[in-house]
């Protein structure tokens, strides 16, 4: 293999690049301003296509991308801006299934390369599902590279006739450094002081409040932490479809739950919790997994996905589904400080083990560079 370039195929301009995101959950999203901030240094031209909401929070082009404003849509207007700015690209880079597909689309004639990175699976049911997986079957043939954030969707790309399906290497962002203890306790109580946890155990849980992220299970759960003294609070980040539904189970039942909302926090959050959860029945590289080893925090999740892969025996794994196994497993980590303390040292381990930003910005880097250098001369 060549050595890694940062130059068109004619050697004489800058490598340029088109990352294309959808809506853009959190880990794609992150993924892709560190991915444009490691590329830009490098020497390579970068244009995020996105939607403009995903510039405001993720700022593509403070790190010095171009942003072009293409919305969530497969429409044709849609798809002719996405390729009228991907007229003059070296390479497009897609990330998800529904920005793959519109890229297919708007690359349709053209010889100009195209990677995707699947970063989770596409939830469906019913009629949805074979609708799934008719755009993945049309995505992965199309693509020359497809890049899979677990084993499972290297796997699944391959069963869908993917040509060449790889393991990515993909960092979570350096999360912010707390400078020593005295300012963690502050942060801590800060944080536990909003949301009224500062004399009983904080459980915090991150994600959209969807039918596949398993709260509805938490819930069931959270009836047995009741008993407790103190009992804890179960705090839970995100917005949804479900927010309504959820509520009311909450003041029904009188759960110790609340719904807080989307938030711009999420790592503090996580580094003031005594424990975080991940009931979902589908992950990746959760994001949530990968700030509560980082933060030190002890974690329960569901033995799905890539979480096993992720976390390897630095977090308490539960069936999906299961309340009563997640309700045990809390009580007992609640009272049993040697084994939170355990699975803190675990995690920092286990979170040292993962690629670095640089690490994924040069595999990304080498797979552009096959796909773009010169054929040799005959």
């Amino acid at each position: 293999m060549s050595l890694v370039s940062s130059h068109s195929p004619t050697g004489q301009s800058p490598l340029r690049t088109v990352q294309v995101l959808g809506g853009g959950n959190a880990g794609s999203s992150a993924h892709v301003r560190s991915l444009a901030l490691g590329l830009v240094a490098r020497g390579v031209r970068v244009t995020v296509c996105a939607p403009g909401e995903a510039d405001r929070a993720y700022d593509f082009t403070g790190a010095g991308a171009d942003h072009v404003h293409v919305p969530r849509s497969s429409d044709p207007a849609s798809v002719a801006m996405l390729r009228e700015a991907c007229k003059h690209a070296d390479l497009v880079h897609a990330h998800g299934l529904h920005a793959s597909f519109r890229a297919v689309l708007a690359l349709s004639g053209r010889h100009t390369p195209l990677v995707v990175t699947w970063h989770d699976r596409a939830h469906a049911e019913g009629a949805r599902a074979h609708l799934v997986r008719l755009l993945e079957r049309r995505v992965v043939r199309a693509a020359a590279v497809v890049l899979g954030t677990t084993s499972a969707l290297v796997d699944r790309a391959r069963g869908t006739g993917a040509r060449d399906a790889r393991l990515a290497a993909v960092a979570l962002p350096a999360p912010r450094r707390i400078a020593d203890a005295e300012d963690l306790d502050g942060l801590r109580s800060k944080v536990r002081a909003e949301l009224g946890a500062l004399d009983r155990p904080l459980l915090m849980a991150v994600g959209s409040l969807d039918r596949h992220r398993g709260y509805h299970t938490l819930l069931d759960a959270s009836r047995a932490w009741c008993r407790l003294d103190p009992g804890p609070l179960v705090a839970i980040a995100g917005e949804g479809p479900l927010r309504a539904e959820l509520q009311r189970r909450i003041d029904d039942e009188e759960l110790p739950v609340r719904l807080i909302g989307g938030r711009d926090d999420v790592s503090d959050l996580i580094a003031a919790a005594d424990l975080a959860l991940l009931p979902s029945r589908w992950e990746a590289r959760s994001v949530l997994a990968q700030e509560a080893l980082h933060a030190r925090v002890p974690l329960v999740a569901t033995d799905v996905g890539g979480i096993p892969e992720l976390v390897g025996d630095a977090a308490e794994l539960v069936p999906y589904g299961d309340a009563v196994a997640l309700a045990d497993t809390v009580v007992r980590l609640l009272g049993d400080p040697e084994r939170r303390a355990l699975m803190r040292e675990k995690g920092a381990r286990q979170a040292a083990t993962w690629p670095t930003e640089d690490e994924t910005v040069a595999q990304v880097l080498s797979v552009y560079d096959e796909l773009t250098r010169p054929l040799p001369l005959i």
